[in-house]
């Protein structure tokens, strides 16, 4: 098997927000073609890159590494199975990676190079020391990884952040459930729905003020999963947000939602995702009969 190429963890601290800071990787990918910073977003047959965003230390001593990636696509999304395309290496923590990369977001929501930051996370032991977790991922024929490794300059501020204000909402999928925060995540399941029946849910959540922007999209699964409303904002400081979801197809799937509630910018609910902090995941597990 060719050796992947590597997007360094320098390259992709989760600083990156610009075009040009996105031209060396892209240029790597090509294996030797012209380099996509020339017109690096097209409406397809462009390559899905993965980012290391960054990571926290656990109020147990553990560490969470976070995971995002880049589909340089305006139109088209792409799915990649879990496997030798879409692999997390060490392989004890593969398997909870996004096999659904969304085109780039919607720019009337968030700025037109934003990623999709932090969809997925792994949690390594208080010794894991100078080890690196490896995402690997094939797109459009190019075989590209990155590294995220527990080094200072990458660390997140989770999940508050000091000098902004920021706070992460708090989160339950489950109306009785203990509220949840932050990236590591908030799962549920696996519930049960037939193909092409809707499947309500529902995110119950708290933050200091109203506002609270959320998104709904298929993480995992082998079909397409259809979300009357995938994005929504909350209008009140706590509250009940519900989306429904059409799978088309029998099989096993993850959905999964981010809340996040930037107070710097009350237009732009997302705007502290720029600034890696804060805001909070959920997954559901779905399991589709016929």
């Amino acid at each position: 098997m060719k050796r992947p190429r590597l997007a360094g963890p320098l390259f992709f601290a989760g600083c990156v927000v610009g075009l040009a800071a996105y031209s060396p990787l892209a240029a790597q990918a090509r294996r030797g073609q012209s380099p996509l910073s020339q017109d690096p977003l097209r409406p397809s047959g462009q390559n899905v890159i993965p980012v290391f965003d960054g990571w926290f230390e656990n109020s147990d001593g553990s560490y969470t590494l976070c995971f995002g990636y880049f589909n340089l696509n305006t139109e088209q999304s792409l799915d990649i199975p879990l496997g030798p395309q879409n692999r997390i290496e060490p392989s004890e923590y593969d398997g909870l990676q996004p096999t659904h990369f969304d085109p780039v977001p919607d720019p009337s929501l968030t700025s037109k190079y934003r990623h999709h930051w932090c969809v997925f996370s792994v949690t390594v032991p208080d010794d894991f020391g100078s080890g690196d977790i490896t995402w690997t991922l094939t797109s459009q024929g190019d075989e590209l990884a990155v590294p995220g490794a527990l080094r200072p300059e990458y660390i997140l501020e989770e999940p508050t952040s000091s000098g902004r204000g920021a706070i992460a909402p708090f989160l339950r999928l489950e109306e009785d459930a203990p509220a949840a925060q932050g990236r590591r995540g908030v799962w549920l399941g696996p519930l049960t729905v037939r193909a092409n029946e809707p499947l309500p849910l529902n995110a119950w959540i708290l933050h200091a003020e109203p506002g609270t922007w959320l998104q709904w999209t298929k993480h995992q699964g082998p079909a397409e999963v259809v979300f009357n409303e995938p994005e929504m904002r909350l209008d009140v400081a706590e509250g009940l947000a519900t989306t429904l979801a059409i799978f088309s197809q029998p099989g096993s799937y993850i959905v999964r939602l981010q809340a996040i509630n930037d107070l710097e910018s009350r237009r732009n609910p997302t705007y502290g995702f720029e600034f890696h902090c804060c805001w909070t995941n959920g997954y559901v597990r779905v399991d589709v009969v016929e």
